[in-house]
């Protein structure tokens, strides 16, 4: 059809960013005015978009973020919130779009990568992606919560609290010398006022931010935000309580004062990445889930 066209980056459009956030919503039951709005939305953040009769119809969306490999920084790209329109479905427009990002990014990065669903497995090799297997970190744990700890529980619907994570995120430390992700604020953002907005706590002592959850006698840590390094333990002891068993580290742990087993992860989406430059992709690790598109 004639009438469709290219569009990238048009974030201060109010008729295609609405209309992005529409098809997103339809696609995913995500939407993405509040987190424009709320200023989360940065240059970072570039979709790859074909628009008919100005409504967004299918995308691919591009993160630029950097990895800490072994405590050395490389270039990488995420893509995310791959989405057509089911009327336009089968016409060539998520390929078209993905030969665009990579024609424009292949030799500016040493990595890109995303994750998708099992129902696209044969769609991104086409592309010279591989898939890469996660391992999950845990370790067993007993609870014995300090009756001392100041533990605060931030408010991502107010202002000084969300002003308070974001300038916190965007100068933190790599969760990890041996897998992390860096630049990826927006994205942490996104994931405190969508998916996490009751689990995000500060502790003062500390001086960090700490996302975490826990179920029955379970804690999922996904996240701890710092300016520098840290000692695990004593932040355990005081996000667990007298039921906790059990930890589980949603990204790639490297702590040396506690012991960590590892297994296969086996979630709901599976990791693609094209690498450059003759750079390796490092095997055992977990992709931080709250940098992830």
């Amino acid at each position: 059809m004639k009438q469709i066209r290219f569009e990238r980056g048009y974030k201060y459009n109010n008729t295609l960013r609405k209309s992005y956030s529409d098809l997103s919503s339809l696609t995913f039951g995500i939407e993405f005015e509040e987190y424009y709005q709320k200023g989360f939305w940065s240059d970072r953040y570039i979709p790859f978009s074909y628009v008919y009769q100005d409504k967004v119809i299918a995308n691919v969306s591009v993160n630029l973020l950097d990895f800490i490999i072994q405590g050395e920084k490389k270039k990488a790209l995420q893509i995310g919130t791959v989405m057509t329109h089911p009327d336009f479905q089968q016409r060539g427009l998520s390929t078209n779009l993905m030969n665009k990002v990579l024609d424009e990014y292949s030799n500016a990065c040493d990595f890109i990568y995303l994750f998708a669903n099992k129902d696209v497995l044969d769609f991104y090799p086409k592309f010279g992606f591989e898939t890469f297997n996660e391992h999950i970190s845990f370790m067993n744990f007993v609870g014995n919560k300090d009756q001392n700890t100041i533990l605060r529980k931030l408010d991502i619907k107010d202002l000084r609290d969300r002003k308070f994570i974001y300038e916190f995120v965007s100068t933190r430390s790599p969760v990890s010398s041996v897998f992390s992700t860096l630049n990826t604020e927006g994205i942490f953002m996104f994931y405190c006022l969508n998916v996490f907005p009751q689990n995000i706590y500060y502790l003062t002592d500390e001086d960090v931010i700490v996302v975490f959850q826990q179920e029955q006698q379970t804690l999922h840590l996904y996240d701890i935000v710092s300016k520098k390094e840290i000692e695990i333990e004593p932040i355990l002891k005081k996000i667990s309580d007298f039921s906790t068993e059990k930890i589980i580290f949603h990204y790639t742990p490297a702590y040396r004062d506690i012991q960590i087993e590892s297994k296969l992860f086996t979630g709901n989406e599976i990791l693609f990445v094209k690498t450059f430059r003759n750079n390796n992709f490092p095997l055992y690790i977990k992709h931080p889930l709250m940098s992830q598109a």
